[in-house]
């Protein structure tokens, strides 16, 4: 899984969340940082509302009292489909080297390696890499 870390840059380097069910996400408390929650019809859903972006609702499954929670509170841990989607054409190639995972993808005309012994988090800092060229272009 895609580190938080990664998952808060990501946020930072402009990559949008539309939220839907099997969407993974954490709350950037002290308390619940290690929580990993998933959005779904019967337990928490995303309402969305017209100003202030969405908001994200529990529906009585947790055993702390947070009935809901501003969605730009929250942290979105995107998945390896939901990564490699984003990077759209600019994506060559995902290969297996020895005990890591190497991406290569097109930013700024140039072909770019990324390496992690984690697919998502390489997926991630390739589009990282690919977001951060977009910015200077």
């Amino acid at each position: 899984m895609i580190t938080a870390e990664l998952a808060a840059e990501l946020s930072r380097a402009g990559l949008g969340w539309k939220p839907t069910n099997g969407d993974r996400f954490m709350i950037p408390r002290q308390e619940l940082d290690h929580e990993v929650y998933l959005v779904s019809d019967m337990t928490i859903e995303v309402e969305h509302q017209a100003v202030g972006g969405g908001l994200v609702k529990f529906n009585g499954t947790t055993e702390w009292a947070l009935d809901s929670i501003a969605q730009g509170e929250v942290v979105w841990l995107p998945r390896e489909d939901q990564l490699r989607h984003a990077l759209g054409e600019t994506f060559l190639s995902l290969a297996r080297v020895y005990d890591s995972w190497v991406v290569t993808v097109e930013a700024d005309g140039e072909e770019v390696r990324v390496i992690d012994n984690d697919v998502e988090c390489v997926y991630a800092k390739a589009l990282l890499r690919v977001l951060g060229a977009s910015e200077t272009s």
